[in-house]
């Protein structure tokens, strides 16, 4: 008979349970409850405290750290970029530039003239000396070479030859005989030593398989393969667990932050803002229409007469000054001034009328 319902999860169609596919058993799935919770227990004032400290440096970040950044910034770029740059720029440079003319006045152009007036000549000259003794030197090492080819031939290479030919060569060929022979009998006793040296081997080879490699097999088979995954569930259980507690523990440690944050909202900011907003402000306005305003029209007025009050002394002393030095070297002569904007068109015409009434007096 078929069975039309469906089988709980974990469980078979008899209610018996079921191992999961990833190897995880029913104690796994007992234990993983109290671990996370337990880890969740220990990880939550970690997580609260490594929340606060990153507000607070964030916190010293923005209010201390990069103003204090931005204004030692500043002042090296006032202390050393902005000097060394001027240094650079004003004293360096033309200093490099003045060196250089000079350098090319003094050096590079005297350098020049001699080498196209005294060394190039010189140097065609020993150039044409030296091909001529290169050749002489090139005829008499062909003949030298010449000779001694022809001795080291007669002296050296046939004596060689024939001594290869009819000396060499037959007690070469009598000791490859001797080797050979010594080969044929060096190959008998190292096939013998291969027998004999494989049977040892395959002595100790089961000696030690026996011995060593079956029982540590049992040890690692039955022994630490079964601990080691117990160790690995263990350890990946634990992993978990503190990975979810981390989480929960950042969403609680959020929750609290964001607590804290509307307390001081209402308790401290919304109440400053409201003073600030409603009671100083008004105070402020009302001190400056019926008080600042005031004193600083009375200021200005004040400057106002003092500028001039310090006008009119001014204008008194140079009055008084011009009339002593008229009064003590007399009235200076004044020349008649010329207007330098009239055109030439113009000054032609009033130089040709002055002088026709010239003429005509």
């Amino acid at each position: 008979m078929v069975d039309l319902e469906k089988a709980p999860p974990g469980r078979s169609p008899e209610g018996e349970p079921v191992p999961r596919a990833d190897g995880e058993g029913c104690l796994v799935v007992a234990v993983r409850l109290p671990v996370r919770i337990a880890a969740l227990v220990l990880v939550l004032p970690v997580r609260m405290a490594w929340d606060a400290l990153v507000v607070a440096g964030r916190f010293l970040r923005d209010t201390v750290l990069r103003p204090v950044g931005r204004a030692l910034a500043w002042l090296g770029r006032a202390l050393f970029v902005w000097p060394l740059v001027g240094l650079w720029r004003y004293v360096v440079v033309p200093a490099a530039k003045g060196v250089g003319w000079l350098g090319n006045v003094l050096l590079v152009v005297p350098a020049v003239w001699v080498y196209r007036w005294v060394l190039t000549p010189v140097g065609r000259a020993l150039a044409w000396c030296c091909a001529g003794v290169g050749a002489v030197l090139t005829a008499l090492g062909r003949g030298l070479y010449a000779g001694l080819a022809w001795l080291a031939r007669y002296l050296v290479v046939v004596p060689a030859g024939w001594l290869y030919a009819w000396v060499l060569t037959p007690i070469g060929h009598l000791l490859a005989w001797f080797g050979r022979g010594l080969a044929r009998c060096g190959r008998g006793v190292l096939w013998c030593l291969g027998k004999v040296v494989t049977g040892i081997g395959a002595v100790l080879y089961w000696t030690l398989r026996i011995l060593l490699v079956l029982p540590a097999l049992a040890v690692w088979r039955w022994g630490l393969a079964p601990v080691g995954r117990a160790l690995a569930v263990v350890g990946r259980e634990l992993l978990d667990a503190l990975g979810h507690a981390w989480r929960i523990a950042g969403h609680l440690s959020r929750a609290v932050g964001r607590a804290l944050a509307a307390l001081f909202r209402w308790t401290v900011a919304e109440p400053a803002r409201w003073v600030y907003r409603s009671v100083l402000t008004p105070v402020g306005h009302a001190v400056r229409d019926t008080v600042l305003r005031p004193l600083a029209e009375a200021a200005r007025a004040a400057g106002r007469a003092g500028r001039q009050a310090l006008r009119s002394a001014r204008l008194s002393v140079r009055q008084a000054r011009a009339d002593l030095r008229r009064t003590l070297f007399g009235e200076p002569e004044r020349t008649p001034s010329v207007d330098r904007r009239e055109p030439s068109g113009a000054k032609a015409r009033t130089l040709g009328s002055s002088t026709t009434a010239l003429t005509k007096d």
